[in-house]
């Protein structure tokens, strides 16, 4: 693995376009992407290739929180999205890049999510583990079939 960079792969028992729609949808997005004990307020997201996204995580214990946003690089529908993305932090410099890879398999979706460039200040490990509780949370959100009444 190279420096500052983590890889995700899971398998998600949904289809892709309904993975994709977790990513694409503002709401959906802000309810499965921060880790656990964090809140996620979206103020743009033009989920197109050349939009900009702008979202801001709070700690829910302390209120403290950190933005950040970037730019859609690359979207193929139900596919793959790249987008770009940096702190507003100072403390926090460069900016970094995640690719999202879908594929359909037998018993839904193979993903994978690599990000690079994180920064110095960010243990790779700890952003591995807000990864994986994030994937978790869309898991479940995506994995759920909750029937019309």
């Amino acid at each position: 693995m190279k420096k500052n960079t983590v890889s995700l792969h899971r398998i998600i028992q949904a289809g892709p376009e309904k993975v994709f729609h977790a990513f694409a949808d503002p709401i959906a997005h802000s309810t499965w992407l921060p880790p656990y004990g964090f809140i996620c307020t979206v103020q743009q997201m033009d989920f197109k290739v050349g939009g900009n996204f702008k979202m801001t995580f709070i700690n829910f214990s302390t209120g403290n929180g950190h933005s950040f946003g970037g730019k859609y690089l690359e979207i193929v529908p139900n596919e793959s999205i790249k987008y770009s993305d940096r702190f507003d932090d100072p403390n926090l410099p460069g900016e970094m890049i995640t690719t999202v890879s879908l594929n359909k398999v037998s018993c839904g979706t193979e993903l994978k999510i690599v990000q690079e460039n994180i920064p110095d200040i960010i243990p790779v490990e700890m952003c591995y583990l807000g990864w994986q509780e994030s994937l978790d949370k869309m898991k479940r959100l995506v994995e759920t079939e909750i029937p019309d009444a």
